[in-house]
């Protein structure tokens, strides 16, 4: 993981927050493991937009800040699930209300988008 030379800002709940649960993917992660996709490749098909290697990356992260834990079966071919940690299920009901304005607003955010796409 990258790791900036200027000391960051930890004083501020946002930073830490995006810190934390901040990248494309990470809320879509955390939402697919919260509904039962625990394996890497299943996680990566419910999310087509994003890369398996990406997906990867996303769970060591979360796997470092311990909001996930991964679980490996002692057989072959190994199996790797991941499952939510207490930190990783406290963000649950913020990725609620964030599904919930996403829901109610998803017309004016396509109607701007379609209309940044016709300026284009």
């Amino acid at each position: 993981m990258y790791h900036k030379k200027i000391k960051e800002d930890l004083d501020c709940g946002i930073r830490i927050a995006s810190k934390v649960f901040g990248g494309k993917w990470k809320c879509c992660i955390l939402d697919a493991i919260n509904r039962g996709i625990n394996r890497p490749a299943d996680i990566s098909r419910y999310i087509e937009e994003a890369s398996p290697r990406v997906v990867e990356m996303q769970l060591s992260e979360l796997l470092f800040y311990d909001v996930v834990e991964k679980c490996s079966e002692d057989i072959y071919p190994k199996k790797s699930e991941y499952k939510l940690t207490k930190l990783g299920e406290s963000i649950l009901p913020v990725l609620a209300m964030m599904d919930q304005w996403g829901l109610k607003n998803a017309e004016l955010v396509k109607k701007s988008l379609e209309e940044l796409q016709d300026s284009a």
